[in-house]
């Protein structure tokens, strides 16, 4: 698509930004974004503040063309260029102008991919519209509106936030648990009115999840009831400038055998040496020259208590530095 589009402004200036703008919310659509990161979109494509108005769900999204939303003032004309998305709901560029043809097409497309946030499979558990859980988890929305989207999707007075892999978010009794096959990250329980708060440790949780194969080792639910003081470690490692040097070498070990992170990762979680044998079915003598093997490649020995520490924390900022 950035090909075709530079391609076309070689030649249309106008044709190749309209593709440029097709191809944003497309991704965005593809990534399951947010309401508010296509409000936002809409907002900085098109130059104008972007408001996004729905009395169904009494929802109110506006961004300013740098990208930042904030709450809408008071102000607002009938007249504004908009489109309709469904059933009282409608995009709005906040301006008097006629649209020019870029704007036109940045208010379609982004009304396009409002829909289809709109129109996502709904909850299984909670029975309810996606729009209307993410304003729940909305750190920036108000809290009366947090609370009234709440009271529609019938939440009891606590609940936590379960962050999926593929971009989607669940809010979930107490005693329940996430969807069966699927990797996810859970929040901790919380009143309904700070669940953005277990939202935020849904989605670290959730960087910390794996696929379970032998070149994604590791747990496919982490909760962040478990994480302690592994979640300061991952923050911290999120503002480290340059490469970890642990890190580093788990990635060495993994581009030099095939089987390096699967071993590893069994090690760690494993309460014996024999018992690591016998979860990868190898013999025990076989593993101790994978071990050998392993400890010249990362620089340190991971037979003792200190060294499978230190592999257990390697392993876990490698996940998250690898999901960010």
């Amino acid at each position: 698509m950035n090909e075709l589009a530079l391609r076309l402004a070689a030649v249309d200036p106008e044709a190749g930004a309209a593709v440029r703008v097709i191809g944003h919310f497309d991704a965005l659509v593809a990534a399951r974004a947010g309401l508010r990161t296509i409000v936002a979109g809409a907002a900085t494509l098109s130059g104008r503040p972007a408001r996004l108005s729905d009395t169904t769900r009494h929802l109110t999204i506006r961004a300013t063309p740098d990208g930042i939303v904030e709450t809408p003032p008071d102000e607002f004309d009938p007249a504004w260029p908009s489109a309709s998305i469904g059933p009282g709901a409608t995009l709005w560029l906040e301006t008097t102008a006629a649209p020019s043809t870029h704007e036109a097409v940045v208010l379609e497309r982004a009304a396009a991919a409002v829909r289809a946030v709109l129109e996502r499979t709904r909850s299984a558990v909670t029975g309810t519209d996606a729009a209307s859980v993410e304003l729940v988890l909305d750190p920036h929305a108000a809290l009366s509106d947090r609370l009234s989207a709440a009271r529609r999707l019938g939440l009891p007075p606590t609940a936590r936030a379960v962050a999926l892999a593929d971009g989607e978010a669940l809010i979930l009794p107490p005693d329940a648990g996430p969807p069966a096959g699927r990797r996810a990250g859970v929040g901790p329980c919380s009143p309904v009115a700070d669940l953005p708060a277990s939202w935020t440790e849904a989605q670290l949780a959730l960087r910390l999840t794996a696929e379970g194969t032998e070149a994604d080792p590791g747990p496919r639910v982490v909760h962040a009831d478990d994480l302690g003081t592994l979640a300061l470690l991952i923050r911290a490692a999120d503002t480290t400038a340059g490469p970890v040097p642990d890190v580093e070498a788990l990635n060495r070990a993994a581009t030099a055998a095939p089987w390096a992170l699967h071993t590893l990762d069994t090690l760690a979680g494993a309460p014996s040496m024999r018992d690591a044998a016998r979860a990868l079915r190898l013999h025990h003598s076989t593993l101790q020259e994978r071990i050998k093997h392993l400890e010249a490649l990362l620089g340190w020995p991971i037979r003792d208590p200190h060294g499978r520490f230190r592999l257990h924390l390697a392993l876990a900022i490698r996940r998250a530095l690898r999901r960010p």
